[in-house]
């Protein structure tokens, strides 16, 4: 079942790869950051804000399948 909180999941990884595949976004050398062109640091910062990104879905997902659980467990009572 399709819910919000699964497309959530979805958009937090499915955005490095966009942001990644999507080359002439990035692919130039200016600004630099502290003497590193653009098309370097920028990449970096993709690690970083993949690793959260990650971090948010693995989260949500978590309280996802709690949520199931807890509804299966509940149904299965009322029955």
């Amino acid at each position: 079942m399709i819910t919000p909180v699964r497309v959530v999941i979805a958009l937090c990884l499915v955005a490095p790869f966009v942001a990644m595949l999507w080359v002439s976004s990035y692919a130039k050398i200016e600004p630099t950051f502290i003497g590193i062109p653009f098309f370097y640091w920028y990449q970096m910062l993709w690690v970083l804000i993949s690793t959260v990104l990650t971090m948010i879905a693995y989260k949500l997902w978590q309280r996802d399948q709690r949520a199931r659980k807890t509804e299966q467990v509940q149904g299965g009572a009322a029955q």
